[in-house]
């Protein structure tokens, strides 16, 4: 037997094998026998049909067809004799048989590839330092009494704080009278994010049974046949009917509303800020922990590059679509099935190539989780949650939770050997800007 290993890529090669008959003369004789078997002729009972008979009547077929099987099988033989170690499925690319000489075929398969992985060390990189400022606190606790408003009823529109029942009708397009336009009852929340000023301010003094006008601007693009786009430009103008007024009422910041808002957590005004700005302050945290992850995978993966396994790949393209498709299921969008691959693809090929690139660090580095470790974890937490801290242990090491302490110990390590530079969000867009000019 002779045999020849080509790589094609990192991930893919291609294994040549040749076969000399007498190496293969007695599975090619047991095979052609298996067949007979199956094969009815009249004057025969079934698989009583002698070979030689067969031989006459299909010729060479019968080996043609065993050889193919033959083939397949020395290929898993080769293949655990010299640990070649395929994933996936295998593919026969060629196959060619002369009976009574030999046997040649060539298979692609995929591997894990063998990745000497480096600079994932001393990486530079900035990321915004979100800080919490008085103002989104404000914002806040100003929501916290809007969701506890109530109304009065009201005869004028004194300010921002009140909400118009309204009649809505479109009285002009692009300064043409429209003749026939059906009105639209609405309710209008002058203090909502997105009206209009000019809604705000012409509904000013405002009384019941009175009437406004406001104006909206449409601009937008079409795409034209031959590529290039065009603006196009409309101006709506809407009669507003005041059908009912109502003044929104704030409630006072007191104890009673923030025992309730908080659910007894806390009662002074003080205390609410402390814990508002805590919790922006943890938000802030995570997605800037979320940030530094994406660019250190980015960046490791860009030092590193590879083509990763392509059946590895569309394990995961695979359950990136089906979620999707439940999604659009769910939510009664529409689904192309082909677009969403062709979208994903790139984010599934990242997620194997990190797969590996990772498990090379983790093996570089010595990066484990020790049983001391998960006990560790497991005294700790078995107080708070109320679990034993025996069948605590058995969950860790039986579900995936060890792989995500495995997970942050290796992003801890990597956070401790890259400098990661906390810079203003404001000053890192102007530094972004520059960069892209």
């Amino acid at each position: 037997m002779e045999y020849n290993v080509v790589e094609l890529s990192s991930s893919e090669k291609e294994v040549e094998i040749k076969l000399q008959y007498d190496e293969i003369k007695k599975e090619i004789e047991e095979e052609v026998k298996k067949q007979s078997k199956k094969i009815q002729v009249p004057g025969f009972r079934k698989g009583k049909v002698p070979v030689s008979m067969l031989k006459k009547m299909y010729g060479d077929a019968l080996e043609y067809e065993a050889s193919e099987k033959i083939a397949n099988s020395f290929f898993w033989k080769v293949a655990e004799a010299n640990q070649l170690k395929p994933i996936g499925q295998p593919t026969m690319t060629d196959l060619k048989f002369d009976p009574e000489k030999e046997l040649f075929f060539k298979v692609k398969y995929e591997t894990i590839p063998l990745l000497d992985v480096k600079d994932y060390k001393g990486i530079s990189f900035d990321v915004p330092d979100f800080i919490v400022n008085d103002e989104e606190v404000e914002k806040e606790i100003d929501y916290i009494r809007k969701s506890n408003k109530t109304f009065e009823d009201s005869n004028e529109i004194l300010d921002r704080n009140f909400v118009i029942d309204a009649e809505v009708i479109l009285v002009e397009r692009n300064g043409e009278k429209i003749a026939e336009s059906k009105p639209e009852k609405m309710q209008i929340d002058l203090t909502a994010d997105g009206v209009a000023k000019e809604i705000i301010e012409n509904a000013k003094n405002k009384k019941v049974g009175e009437n406004f006008s406001f104006s909206y601007k449409d601009e937008h693009k079409h795409k034209l046949d031959d590529g290039t786009e065009e603006v196009h430009k409309e101006e709506y103008t809407y009669q507003v009917n005041v059908l009912g007024i109502k003044k929104i009422v704030l409630p006072e910041l007191n104890e009673e509303l923030i025992k309730k808002a908080t659910k007894d957590k806390v009662s002074t005004e003080s205390e609410l800020k402390d814990e508002i700005r805590k919790d922006i302050q943890n938000y802030y945290d995570q997605r800037t922990e979320e940030l530094v992850r994406g660019k250190l995978v980015g960046e490791i993966v860009k030092n590193n590059d590879f083509v990763p396994p392509k059946s590895l790949v569309n394990n995961i393209l695979e359950e990136y679509v089906k979620n999707e498709e439940e999604q659009s299921k769910k939510s009664k969008y529409p689904f192309n099935k082909e677009e969403t691959r062709k979208r994903l693809l790139k984010s599934a090929e990242n997620e194997v190539k990190w797969y590996l690139i990772k498990s090379e660090i983790q093996k570089n580095e010595n990066i484990a989780i020790t049983d001391d470790e998960i006990k560790e974890l497991a005294e700790k937490e078995a107080e708070k949650i109320g679990i034993p801290v025996d069948k605590l242990i058995n969950y860790y090491k039986t579900s995936n939770h060890s792989e995500r302490i495995l997970d942050q110990k290796l992003f801890d390590f990597l956070k401790s050997n890259n400098t990661i530079n906390k810079v203003h969000p404001d000053k890192l867009k102007v530094k972004q800007e520059a960069a892209n000019e």
